[in-house]
């Protein structure tokens, strides 16, 4: 429809900065909510599905198929309150995350990746950050994990159009959480043997605040 494809076109490639990373800044809330609008909600996969627990097949095709992926998920985080979403947390076998993450400087990013890879950083880049981490799909649960508070990841547009993101702080946390998942880690994966079983008693003990699918 018309109001579609003017969302889309709004929603479309970003432009890059002198070093060859998106600017993912710009104009977040218009082109975050022509994405929403344009797609439904899901609900949320919980731990235990098995499409969380294995490597996602890669993006090949980039058409209206994934763009209409990718509007679900931007409505489907909106509703759970997250701050980013990878494909397979709605039940899609597909190398693709979408967010809308704060950095620790209160800068606002939005963006689209698929088949994202993380870079290795050299070691003056590799300071850990240990707050807190949650995740929609081991939902009421929160525990600390030490992660690089830098982080770059490359991958493509929904496109197809190369890119590479950067992020420093919590915004890096999101991008190694959701690049995680699409490779079949949950962040109580990185956990001691303690602190998952924490974890996972949280969710045991709190109900979902956002649609989920039960596992059977």
């Amino acid at each position: 429809m018309a109001q579609q494809d003017t969302d889309q076109q709004h929603a479309g490639v970003l432009p890059v900065d002198d070093e060859g990373y998106v600017v993912d800044t710009e104009d977040c809330e218009g082109r975050e909510k022509a994405w929403r609008e344009s797609g439904t909600s899901r609900p949320i996969t919980v731990v235990g599905n098995p499409v969380l627990h294995k490597e996602c097949r890669d993006v090949t095709e980039f058409g209206e198929e994934l763009r209409q992926l990718v509007a679900d998920m931007f409505a489907s985080q909106r509703t759970a309150e997250g701050v980013g979403l990878a494909a397979n947390q709605i039940g899609v076998d597909r190398k693709v995350f979408v967010y809308d993450c704060q950095d620790d400087e209160g800068v606002r990013h939005v963006g689209v990746v698929c088949n994202p890879k993380l870079v290795e950083l050299p070691a003056d880049k590799r300071r850990l950050d240990d707050n807190n981490e949650g995740c929609l799909s081991v939902p009421g649960a929160y525990a600390a994990l030490a992660r690089p508070d830098y982080a770059e990841v490359t991958g493509q547009d929904e496109q197809g159009n190369p890119i590479k993101v950067r992020g420093t702080g919590y915004f890096a946390r999101c991008l190694q959480h959701e690049t995680d998942h699409l490779y079949g880690y949950l962040y109580i994966d990185r956990l001691s043997k303690r602190d998952r079983k924490d974890a996972l008693r949280q969710m045991a003990e709190n109900e979902p605040r956002y649609p989920v699918v039960a596992n059977d």
